[in-house]
């Protein structure tokens, strides 16, 4: 719990590099967050644990140069030592890497790599950071921001079918689209 890790998250549409939080009631952090936007239920999300490094050769590496290392020592060496900690649930951390087996080896592999989960749901609207939905923005005047079947109503903002990612796309668009409608009412 508590644990904010840099990884890539991905799912069969789209992938992030950013931070995960570790919670005690799940998952969050940046990473999540963006990748949310694009989850449906039932749907597995992919985790990259270490994006930028691959383990195997990271390991094959460490073998040459001292298989004495144990595996929680070299994991330390990205991780926190309170994520290594929690990665004992999956991986023979005592164990010295020139002493992995082919097996356990493939098993960090699809630990720090191909970990996946399937999220049980979400926080609810209450906790909400990103929402998708809303109004097809195809009835409305992408010029105008009037609706198409009702003349004289117009919507901006969240109320309409448009998510931006983190970093103030949201409030951009909600400052936009209001701008674009005070001009035309």
């Amino acid at each position: 719990s508590g644990n904010s890790v840099f990884c890539e998250v991905s799912n069969n549409e789209i992938a992030f590099e950013e931070n995960i939080l570790f919670t005690h009631w799940g998952l969050s952090g940046p990473a999540i967050l963006q990748i949310s936007t694009f989850w449906r239920r039932g749907e597995v999300v992919n985790i990259n644990l270490l994006p930028h490094h691959d383990i195997v050769a990271v390991l094959d590496e460490e073998r040459k140069i001292n298989g004495k290392t144990l595996l929680s020592t070299l994991l330390n060496r990205f991780y926190t030592k309170k994520f290594t900690d929690a990665l004992g649930k999956f991986l023979p951390l005592i164990k010295p890497v020139a002493a992995l087996t082919n097996a356990e080896l493939q098993l960090i592999k699809q630990t720090i790599h191909e970990f996946k989960v399937k999220p049980a749901g979400d926080k609810g609207y209450d906790k909400a950071e990103v929402m998708r939905g809303g109004i097809d923005t195809n009835e409305i005047s992408s010029k105008t921001m009037e609706c198409k079947k009702i003349p004289g109503l117009f919507f901006g903002g969240e109320c309409l079918d448009v998510t931006g990612w983190l970093g103030g796309y949201n409030f951009q668009w909600a400052w936009a689209s209001g701008f674009v409608i005070a001009q035309n009412i």
